[in-house]
């Protein structure tokens, strides 16, 4: 990942990088591997980003196509 420092402005270079950490998932994936995670609270977690995803699936879908 690369982030150019434009006029020495090391301010907005940094709030860029961090903007690209976020959506890139790194800060999410370092969170998670900090500390062990149960199997069943891995699963449980899982689910529920699935069915989050689902649901912001078919709200789009809602709204372009109307059902």
């Amino acid at each position: 990942m690369e982030v150019n420092v434009r006029d020495n402005n090391v301010e907005q270079a940094m709030r860029a990088l961090k903007k690209k950490l976020q959506r890139e998932g790194i800060f999410r994936e370092i969170k998670l591997r900090k500390g062990y995670e149960k199997p069943s609270a891995k699963r449980k977690r899982e689910r529920e980003e699935s069915a989050r995803r689902i649901r912001k699936l078919m709200r789009k879908r809602l709204e372009r196509e109307g059902y």
